[in-house]
């Protein structure tokens, strides 16, 4: 069975000068729901495979006002539902406010990123001025889908089967507002809580939540910063969160005069909260580290006195075009390459008891978007894995593995003209290990001109696919997916039905 259940209206440029509009990021105006029954499978999906990869991404309706960003465009959802051995493909947009009222208007109504100055209606997110596009990240909780964009956004809820829209969260969305919830919410699987984090430009600058598994909303607290920052991910481990507080700002004289000027500021160092999981303001212990901005986070866990935390470190970001257009389309993709910002593994160590930070590179090749096993979120783990990119570009490459415990690297490239969007690990059902299941992601094939799913032997990424299934049409390139195991896509399993996957040797 393969139905096109929707053709949205759009009003963008059939031949438009913007790259971040064409070629593998053209926009995707049509919504599919198929099954491999009409999709082209080589190889076979594994029986033992069951649960949803939901990828968000950003897709440009209408004609932008000002240059387009590619982080400006209307989340749309890519899922793709494992059971059985066989599989179900669906796409739909998230219908934000800002979505459907410019739907309503057939044009956009809201400016970008790169010029929120130049808002003229109410706006979402930290600074109050974007449409809350919900384009950023994805993932599933207590039975339903939440998306949402990285500058703060409403908690907008899908079905995570059939992708159908229910608005934004209707029982603790409306205490988190204005400023939302941003991206990178942290789901524990073993106790059901999701913490997150929102940031904006009124003091106290910072909020921390935590959100129960019965998507309850268990505790949301105001956490103090010197000043407006600019934040992207946030850590969990068993007991505790990572707040960050990156010299990677806006200038606060501009801010002032309402100009937003990304600064990096190379002589102020970083600042790490550890805060305990249900904890306030007064007890976070906060860490100083190596000046730098990251965006996004691997692992955290506990280990005796220390809080360890991995992530993609740069020590050399590229400040976005925001407010500018000379040479606009250079800027944004020297901000975006991550071979020109150098993003690597690095790993932090916050001591409890004496308060001092250590820190090492855990890898010198440029990987970012790095992502592991649900059941290892917040616990000790063995596997990191991370995209590879195209030098130059936002392209994902590949994917790497590192074995953590015997400092080893395997890797899969995708090939000439091929491009990924963040995999995930789909353990199978009883799994013993962290790599005891699947790979899953989403490739766009340029030469080809399709998209492909892939599923992969998590333990052998090496030999390559296990099964593609060719999608209904190419699809624009993405960033963040999730994975939700067959057993929580009604809700969180309860705490006693599980144990931590060991860190096999």
């Amino acid at each position: 069975m393969q139905e096109l259940v929707r053709t949205v209206r759009f009003t963008v440029s059939p031949d438009p000068e913007n790259p971040f509009l064409k070629g593998p990021f053209q926009p995707n105006f049509r919504e599919y729901t198929a099954d491999t029954g009409s999709l082209k499978v080589e190889g076979e999906i594994p029986r033992d495979l069951h649960g949803i990869y939901i990828r968000n991404t950003h897709n440009q309706v209408h004609e932008a006002i000002g240059v387009y960003h590619p982080f400006d465009g209307d989340a749309m959802l890519h899922a793709v539902h494992f059971e059985d051995g066989k599989a179900t493909y669906r796409n739909r947009f998230v219908e934000t406010t800002g979505f459907l009222a410019e739907q309503a208007a057939g044009r956009s109504l809201w400016p970008g990123i790169l010029a929120p100055q130049g808002f003229t209606r109410r706006g979402w997110g930290a600074m109050g001025a974007m449409k809350d596009n919900a384009g950023t990240d994805v993932h599933v909780h207590a039975g339903k889908v939440i998306a949402a964009m990285s500058q703060g956004s409403e908690p907008w809820r899908l079905d995570p089967v059939t992708l159908e829209n229910l608005g934004p969260d209707a029982v603790w969305a409306e205490k988190v507002m204005p400023i939302g919830v941003t991206a990178h919410f942290k789901v524990d699987i073993f106790t059901g809580e999701m913490m997150f984090f929102n940031f904006s430009e009124q003091f106290p600058y910072m909020s921390y939540g935590v959100v129960g598994p019965e998507n309850q909303l268990l505790h949301y607290v105001p956490i103090e910063l010197p000043a407006p920052r600019w934040p992207h991910d946030l850590g969990v481990t068993q007991n505790y969160s990572i707040l960050h507080d990156l010299p990677f700002y806006f200038d606060t004289g501009a801010l002032a005069h309402g100009q937003r000027k990304l600064t990096f500021h190379r002589d102020q160092p970083a600042r790490f909260g550890v805060i305990p999981r249900h904890g306030t303001n007064d007890q976070i212990r906060w860490f100083e580290g190596t000046p730098c901005y990251i965006l996004h986070l691997s692992n955290c866990y506990e280990e005796g006195d220390e809080i360890i935390m991995d992530g993609c470190i740069s020590v050399d970001p590229s400040m976005p075009p925001v407010g500018g257009n000379e040479d606009v389309y250079e800027r944004i993709l020297n901000h975006l390459d991550k071979h020109r910002t150098r993003t690597r593994l690095h790993r932090w160590r916050f001591n409890l008891r004496t308060g001092q930070t250590k820190e090492e590179f855990l890898d010198d090749e440029v990987t970012e978007f790095p992502f592991f096993a649900n059941a290892v979120c917040g616990y000790a783990y063995r596997y990191s894995y991370g995209t590879l990119f195209k030098p130059g570009d936002w392209l994902f490459t590949g994917i790497k593995k590192y074995d953590l415990l015997n400092d080893t690297q395997t890797r899969y490239e995708y090939g000439p003209g091929r491009y990924g969007s963040e995999p995930h690990v789909a353990l199978r059902p009883g799994a013993t290990a962290e790599d005891d299941g699947y790979i899953i992601t989403l490739v766009t094939d340029m030469i080809a001109d399709r998209s492909e799913c892939l599923i992969l032997d998590a333990a052998d990424i090496e030999a390559g696919p296990v099964a593609r299934i060719t999608l209904p049409e190419r699809i624009s390139v993405g960033t963040h997916a999730c994975w939700v195991e067959g057993h929580r896509i009604n809700g969180e399993a309860p705490a006693t039905s599980m144990a931590p996957v060991p860190l096999s040797a």
